[in-house]
């Protein structure tokens, strides 16, 4: 059951991310759950380095899934178009 909503909330911070990145049209629903489980475990792994605590539970999943996320496709937009936006 847990992994269901770590994919579940992974979709949703994943969705969330392509739309304040403006990627929304060029994504499937595939890749944005790819997109947010990449995103927790980035946001997993940079929020402690800053000392940033979100405590548990789904929320604090899917901000760090979000904070994650948001910061990969800031880099993918980096490669593919030239320029963060």
């Amino acid at each position: 059951m847990n992994l269901l909503i770590q994919l579940i909330v992974g979709g949703i911070a994943g969705w969330l991310a392509s739309i304040l990145m403006k990627r929304d049209g060029s994504q499937g629903i595939l890749l944005n759950i790819v997109v947010g489980i990449v995103g927790g475990f980035l946001g997993g792994w940079l929020l402690p380095m800053l000392g940033i605590g979100l405590g548990g539970g789904w929320v604090g999943y899917l901000i760090t899934a979000l904070v994650g996320a948001v910061v990969l496709l800031l880099i993918v937009n980096l490669f593919t178009r030239g320029r963060a936006r």
